[in-house]
């Protein structure tokens, strides 16, 4: 090699490592999530719940197995708009939010220990301590929830206030209420609405006009 070469080499060096560093570290990123991912769908009570459900109103597609089908259409459709990272947490969101309906207590309160809700969120937390993915899965249902409190009292801005501290990351949040809530057999009535409630009162990107 010529000392031109050696130079020049030795002046490019730092930029590319610095390039392949940044390359493996958002590698690693994805490859929890996709770890975290598969470990999930791996899983024998995952599996075991994919094929509950029959068509019935909000579910026209039936089981959770279809639903997941179409969620995973819906992030998709919006990946474009969203980061590698937000992706990646959102296709764990789409697998685990509704699989435990299965193994759930109808009627009891999203709170409730044996709701869907409670019970995807210990699933989760076998396979990550991140609280804002837990606490989305959690909370995915509190908007439509809201929506109908709205409408039968009016009575829901303590409750919304509590939603409000409860979320940490809005954009993921709301990225996933769109993910689930613009489906065939959903109304777009209750996200208009929820975003209307929350649009000067969260720190988000993501906006109404990405409804699907």
């Amino acid at each position: 090699m010529m000392p031109n070469e050696r130079r020049a080499e030795k002046k490019n060096r730092p930029f590319a490592l610095r390039a392949s560093h940044r390359y493996h570290e958002n590698e690693l990123i994805m490859s929890r999530y996709e770890q975290i991912l598969s470990q999930i769908r791996s899983d024998e009570r995952y599996q075991n719940n994919l094929d509950w459900g029959e068509p019935r109103s909000g579910h026209p597609e039936g089981s959770v197995r279809c639903h997941i089908d179409e969620l995973e259409i819906n992030l998709g459709r919006l990946k474009s708009r969203l980061s590698e990272d937000d992706v990646a947490k959102l296709r764990i969101l789409v697998h685990t939010h509704d699989t435990f309906k299965a193994e759930s207590k109808r009627g009891v309160p999203i709170s409730h220990p044996r709701s869907h809700s409670s019970l995807a969120k210990e699933f989760l937390a076998q396979f990550t301590d991140e609280s804002d993915l837990l606490d989305i899965v959690q909370l995915h249902d509190e908007p439509y929830a809201l929506w109908r409190k709205f409408l039968a009292s009016g009575r829901h801005e303590d409750r919304l206030l509590e939603l409000i501290d409860a979320i940490a990351d809005w954009n993921l949040f709301l990225a996933f209420l769109i993910i689930d809530g613009c489906t065939k057999g959903k109304t777009r009535e209750p996200l208009i609405w929820f975003f209307d409630q929350v649009q000067d009162r969260v720190d988000s990107h993501v906006t109404i006009h990405w409804l699907i």
